[in-house]
């Protein structure tokens, strides 16, 4: 087995360790928002009777919410939050707004080759929405359509980056540039850098937190009720009502429709509980950098990140030219749990930290301001699965993988569509009309999953050569993405 950059080119242990000496543990883009942007929002408490409840205070809720209100002014709308909006994956990502609905077209191609015309022209048609929302409804996440790019950081990597740009060339696809040695370091100057892909129109990098802060400000504007510190125990469909019914520990909801957009937690629904593992992910960020040390890295147009390896790390400037640098660890635990104390841990961000210090060595001395965590809702096709449940009464999105900041408004769309039984070619997806494979119980999924982790590595020090496993979970079309 080879060796990849990071292990050739370590920074000293000092470097690292001043880097991290008096960083701050908790999510950067929630400290961030002005305190206006976070207004105390009431539990609910008694009975209310709406037209649709939405479960769920993150981008997939609001969307539904906002866009519900859209279709229908004249609705009664609730969003039920359990904790505070935005406060889990929504507030602390990376900010990275792509055009994909299908995490990358290799994937798609693999899953849905038939769709991904289709597919493609609906994700880039979502994210215009995205980006036009600011002025449409008068918000600012500080959205950039700076499009996102992979450098090839291993030689191997070169080709794979051409034949892509080739690939892309062949299908007139426009704003996918090759960049050789000498154009990708002039655009980002890195030593790790040896060739690079930029894709200039398919992402666009916000403030994960005001994003969410806005819609909730928007959606409020138009009528929703949003409640706050309010954890749905359970929802109940009498035939005899046609009502959903959903209870909190000191109030209920009575709607005709429900949609749940619980993300990485456990599932409302008994069939949706196995669909996905609570993966965790690990970030830093940096303090703002001087003009002196944005010169030394170049970046000018300030795209976001990714790099190619099965274990990626991703990273962008934020509004005041902080870098946030994550990725590469994706951490499961045991029995598919969600706990506070899983985001604990020193050793990625100390990992993640020696990586930063590879890739920008010309940064030494600079300090990250703050380290937090998140799980990712994983599902075995590494992108959404939608649906219905209680007699068309319950809509469903869940599993977005990492890749949701985008498409949880497509998801909104879709969840709606579903409730008023659009046939649209939205709802004739078969992305969205069949389920993938769930992941096997409890020991079944420990060892599945770490042992693909481990495979995913092995492949990164290996050319990115796949070993047996993978290759059948690749025909199986089961598997973990890193």
């Amino acid at each position: 087995m080879g060796t990849t950059v990071f292990e050739r080119r370590r920074p000293p242990a000092a470097v690292v360790e001043h880097s991290l000496a008096d960083t701050r543990e908790s999510v950067f883009w929630i400290d961030d928002l002005p305190q206006a942007a976070r207004p105390d929002r009431p539990r609910l408490k008694g009975r209310l009777i709406a037209d649709l409840v939405v479960i769920g205070g993150g981008y997939t809720g609001l969307w539904t919410a906002l866009l519900a209100k859209e279709r229908n002014p004249d609705s009664h709308v609730v969003l039920v939050e359990a904790k505070r909006i935005g406060w889990a994956a929504s507030g602390r990502n990376g900010g990275f707004c792509e055009a994909s609905l299908t995490h990358g077209d290799e994937n798609g191609l693999a899953r849905w080759p038939g769709e991904m015309p289709l597919l493609k022209r609906l994700g880039l048609e979502n994210l215009d929405a995205i980006e036009a929302a600011e002025s449409r409804y008068g918000m600012d996440f500080q959205f950039e359509r700076t499009g996102q790019l992979a450098p090839a950081i291993e030689e191997h990597q070169v080709e794979w980056l051409r034949e892509a740009a080739d690939e892309a060339a062949a299908h007139g696809e426009e704003g996918v540039v090759f960049l050789d040695a000498a154009e990708v370091q002039a655009a980002v100057h890195s030593p790790t850098y040896l060739a690079g892909l930029w894709e200039q129109r398919t992402n666009g990098m916000l403030h994960p937190a005001l994003l969410a802060a806005e819609l909730a400000r928007v959606a409020q504007e138009r009528g929703v009720e949003i409640f706050e510190h309010s954890p749905v125990r359970r929802i109940e469909t009498p035939g005899s009502t046609g009502a959903v019914e959903v209870f909190t520990d000191h109030g209920r909801v009575d709607a005709q429709h429900a949609v749940l957009a619980t993300n990485v937690f456990p599932s409302l629904l008994k069939r949706n509980r196995l669909m996905t593992v609570p993966v965790y992910d690990y970030v830093l960020m940096t303090e703002p950098l001087s003009d002196d040390q944005l010169t030394s890295i170049g970046w000018r147009d300030r795209q976001g990140i990714g790099d190619l390896a099965n274990q990626f790390h991703y990273y962008r400037l934020s509004k005041d030219n902080r870098i946030l640098f994550g990725g590469y660890d994706a951490i499961y635990h045991y029995g598919r749990r969600v706990r506070e104390s899983y985001e604990h841990r020193p050793e990625s961000w100390q990992r993640l930290a020696s990586h930063f210090f590879t890739t920008f060595p010309q940064l030494d001395g600079l300090r990250f301001s703050h380290q937090w965590a998140g799980a990712i809702d994983t599902s075995t096709q590494f992108t959404a699965f939608f649906g219905t449940a209680r007699d068309h009464r319950v809509a469903y999105a869940a599993g977005f993988t990492g890749l949701g900041v985008g498409s949880t408004r497509f998801a909104a769309e879709v969840m709606l569509d579903l409730l008023e039984r659009r046939d649209n070619e939205r709802t004739r997806l078969e992305m969205v009309r069949k389920r993938p494979l769930p992941f096997p119980p409890e020991p079944a999924a420990a060892i599945g999953i770490n042992a693909t982790r481990w495979s995913l590595d092995r492949a990164d020090h290996n050319r990115g050569r796949r070993n047996l496993l993978l290759k059948t979970l690749d025909a199986l079309g089961l598997g973990f993405d890193s």
